[in-house]
């Protein structure tokens, strides 16, 4: 089988750091986890915009801010009235858990799928990314990925399952977790779309074998070699 190690080694050669999320506090994280949902992340950039030049990207800000208000200013990102809403729900349950520094990752993550419109993507990407807690955030492009090389015989194999198995062969690692993510997601983009470019894809030019022989653990994404 091919080592979940030489994947992630081999992504941040050619790629290096993604340094993900792009955002500048952690309540700006939720905010695109949730506007990011059915969209490209140009739209939840323009929206984020909207909230910045309003003032509404802060808790109390955006929780006093009247609904229309809310979905003017994230109307660039599609879904407005659902994602105000959602928005806004989501905003009260990270004002309750915020920093959640002691409260264990299963609680709060049971905690945050309590919320209305948030799943298990948006959930592990606020948890990794906003509360820093080591979880692996799966989406649409780590399911294709994983399956084209082979560790799943489909793009539709659930959630959990795909998590479950990328942590047991991984030790919970908060860094190491959001550059595996994000380099995931990058390489999708360019190469393994939906309709692959595989003629081009850095790692169809690695024999089999480069996966399949070597480290046997993970290394931390600043001391891997670029």
């Amino acid at each position: 089988m091919l080592e979940l190690n030489k994947v992630y080694r081999r992504l941040l050669n050619i790629y290096g750091p993604q340094h993900w999320w792009p955002a500048e506090t952690p309540f700006e994280v939720l905010v695109g986890a949730i506007l990011t949902q059915n969209t490209a992340w140009k739209n939840v950039e323009r929206a984020i915009r909207n909230l910045k030049e309003m003032k509404l990207l802060q808790p109390i800000a955006l929780l006093s801010a009247p609904l229309e208000t809310l979905e003017q200013a994230i109307k660039p990102a599609g879904f407005y009235r659902l994602k105000a809403k959602r928005l806004k729900e989501a905003t009260k349950a990270f004002k309750e858990l915020w920093p959640a520094d002691h409260m264990p990752l299963l609680k709060l993550r049971s905690r945050l799928l309590q919320v209305h419109g948030i799943g298990p993507e948006t959930a592990d990407s606020i948890i990794l990314y906003a509360f820093e807690k080591p979880t692996f955030v799966v989406d649409t492009y780590t399911k294709r990925f994983f399956h084209r090389l082979g560790f799943f015989k489909s793009e539709k194999t659930p959630y959990e399952v795909v998590k479950r198995f990328v942590e047991s062969q991984i030790p919970p690692n908060l860094q190491l977790y959001k550059e595996f993510h994000a380099l995931i997601v990058e390489h999708s983009k360019r190469f393994c779309r939906k309709s692959p470019h595989c003629d081009e894809c850095p790692l169809v030019e690695c024999p089999r074998s480069f996966f399949t022989a070597g480290i046997t653990t993970f290394d931390h994404p600043s001391s891997a070699s670029r």
